[in-house]
């Protein structure tokens, strides 16, 4: 039997779109004379329709589409597996849909919902009880539902849906399955995408197609469906412990199609080592993810492309490369016309416009260049190079990277020529269009203001912290601004480690539509722009590389730096993750810093312990506030998506003064 597994990029409640990518993805599967297919979970109506799901109308039009997806199935020896939801008694089924033929099979339904980190499934779902059926009344029409088992070209399979293959060997479907004669194990999944984990989905797959001894085919979704999370579109296919079939994940294509071909009447020997994958380079599969999550967002939100504040430190110039990733990676896998079509942003007069100027060959200055269709483009001289680039002297990535990203360097008297340099450098590297203008008039007007409505002059000794707040706040309305007038996206760059002890400016640094990085901690950032400079050659990166993360809101003299404010952000970082992933208390967070840095002053440690804890504590309303964030490591500090905390509280008060 052929078997494929299709991932699919699908937007919640999008019709059209869904549909199509659907019977794309049966008609290159019938091209391939493929004999069973496997479509991710809730593929029909996206996997992040939320408390939509708890309304009896999305799954009645989810039934309503499916016979449209009916018609497709016109292959009498070709099986389709389709995730949607279906609701029963008030009831909200997570299921899958077989089809053969254009007759509906039945309905496979989901055991175990996924109830942690970034999901909530059990709010809009029911779990199915293990044996038990029930039926589907759609028109005079009826069909079976629940813990179902099929039977195709001689062949038994089953279902586990998503989380069912994640919980112990005791409570999975899987054993219950192959009791039953199960020989194929179909897994339509919406598994989110985190650094690393694809390993951990590979083993679990490979592991589980040996242990039980079947063939199991699994399909993700892709892409940014729903706006926070990504998905990077996995395809296995593995048969008693070896792999079958493996994709390229994270692509840039509406479908993604792979097969493999099993032959059932013959039984392959168990594999009992199972063959590890190379060692994930996670600051590749950050940049991948990173830059398909913003394309996605870009196109789905019906922008025109993004505005930056580039201040030219870490954040913000890695929010400037993720962008320019974003079309090196999508014109190097669909093509230059293709990708700027599927960005939904260019005209066809933009299109032509930069494919011809793309071919444009470098000259000397003043030269007047023709191609051989006769265009005409004027070379820039050395001092229009000073100003910053233009389309004659671009290549086609930097050209599409002008038209989707405008940055602007907001000084001001604290700001420094390192900073300052570090941002024109890498905007004229990417391509970006790029301003600069200062905004010490608009902070004296407010300060002013201020001062006369108290009778006394703002000083440094008395007003530190608003004076450093209200320079970054008097950022945000003109790049704002600027962000409405080119109907783009305002990128915001706080990181995870900043959200944590709340080291930003609301409504200055933090405003923005889309916060891309705030699931990334600064210790990853400085080493991922590090890794960028030499791996996708951004020499535009060297001199932030070279600088010390600060704020520069505090005067040039006083040689601000964020780690002497906060304190090392490793060890920030490490307070975090042993308090809000591992989830210890003060004392053993403390505790463990002690045993894993038994060289650091102990009474140094406990301050930075109380330190990370008060600000953390003090600062939940900024996290509630953040623009939506991407999910992109392992966890995340997002009350909206992986981690809760009360506004008010006690800020560990207790556990505080208990530590010794």
């Amino acid at each position: 039997m052929r078997l494929a597994g299709a991932a699919l990029n699908q937007t919640p409640i999008d019709w059209h779109n869904n549909l199509r990518n659907i019977c794309e993805a049966i008609q290159q599967a019938k091209d391939a004379q493929v004999e069973l297919l496997c479509l991710p979970e809730l593929c029909l109506t996206g996997y992040g329709c939320e408390d939509l799901f708890l309304h009896d109308w999305l799954s009645e039009t989810a039934l309503e589409k499916l016979q449209q997806v009916r018609r497709c199935c016109t292959e009498p020896n070709m099986v389709v597996c389709v995730g949607l939801p279906v609701r029963l008694n008030g009831r909200t089924y997570n299921t899958a849909c077989v089809i053969r033929n254009q007759e509906i099979l039945g309905f496979a339904a989901k055991q175990f919902l996924a109830n942690d980190g970034v999901h909530y499934e059990p709010r809009f779902f029911n779990s199915w009880i293990a044996g038990t059926t029930a039926t589907v009344e759609f028109g005079e029409e009826q069909w079976p539902i629940g813990d179902l088992t099929f039977e195709h070209l001689g062949v038994t399979f089953g279902f586990e849906i998503c989380e069912d293959a994640w919980r112990p060997a005791e409570d999975r479907p899987a054993p219950r399955l192959t009791a039953r004669g199960v020989q194929l194990i179909v897994n339509p999944s919406a598994s989110h995408f985190a650094m690393s984990k694809t390993d951990v989905r590979y083993q679990l797959v490979l592991k589980a197609s040996r242990d039980y001894q079947v063939t199991y085919l699994y399909a993700n979704l892709l892409g940014n469906e729903a706006g926070r999370i990504t998905y990077d579109g996995e395809i296995l296919i593995a048969r008693n412990g070896e792999l079958l079939k493996r994709n390229q994940l994270l692509s840039y294509k509406d479908v993604d199609l792979e097969y493999a071909d099993v032959d059932f009447q013959q039984e392959p020997l168990v594999t009992e080592d199972i063959v590890p994958l190379p060692v994930p380079d996670e600051y590749r599969e950050l940049n991948q993810a990173l830059s398909l999550a913003l394309f996605d967002y870009l196109r789905k939100a019906r922008s025109k492309g993004f505005v930056l504040s580039l201040s030219g430190g870490a954040d913000s110039c890695m929010c400037a490369v993720g962008v320019a990733e974003l079309v090196r990676l999508g014109v190097l896998e669909l093509g230059a016309e293709d990708f700027m079509r599927k960005a939904g942003c260019f005209s066809e007069e933009d299109i032509q416009h930069v494919t011809v100027h793309a071919a444009l060959p470098a000259s000397a200055n003043g030269a007047e260049v023709v191609t051989d269709a006769g265009n005409r483009a004027q070379v820039v001289t050395d001092e229009d190079l000073q100003a910053g680039p233009t389309d004659a002297n671009l290549t086609l990535n930097q050209q599409l990277t002008r038209r989707l990203l405008t940055c602007a360097y907001q000084g001001t008297v604290n700001s420094s020529d390192d900073t300052y340099l570090s941002a024109k450098e890498l905007a004229d590297n990417v391509g970006a269009v790029f301003f600069n203008w200062g905004i010490d008039e608009e902070v004296k007007g407010y300060t002013g203001k201020i001062e006369h409505a108290l009778g006394r002059e703002l000083t440094w000794k008395t007003d530190d912290l608003a004076l450093q707040n209200i320079q970054a706040r008097v950022r945000a309305p003109s790049i704002w601004l600027l962000a409405n007038v080119l109907n783009s996206l305002l990128i915001t760059t706080s990181n995870r480690s900043e959200a944590a002890v709340g080291y930003c400016t609301m409504d200055g640094d933090t405003a923005g539509s889309i916060s891309p990085i705030a699931g990334v901690d600064k210790a990853f950032v400085k080493q991922w722009l590090v890794w960028a400079e030499k791996e996708l050659d951004y020499p535009g990166l060297r001199r932030v590389n070279s600088l010390a993360p600060t704020a520069e809101l505090r005067p040039l003299e006083d040689k601000q730096t964020d780690e002497r404010d906060l304190m090392p952000y490793p060890l920030l970082n490490r307070i975090e993750r042993l308090a809000f992933y591992e989830r210890l208390s003060p004392k053993q967070v403390l505790s463990r810093l002690r045993e894993e840095m038994p060289d650091t002053d102990r009474g140094q440690l406990k301050t930075y312990v109380q330190r990370f804890y008060t600000l953390w504590s003090r600062n939940q309303w900024k996290r509630e506030r953040y623009a939506p964030s991407f999910h992109l490591d392992d966890y995340n500090l997002d009350p909206r998506s992986w981690l809760r905390f009360p506004i008010l509280s006690g800020g560990f008060g207790q556990e505080l003064q208990d530590l010794a």
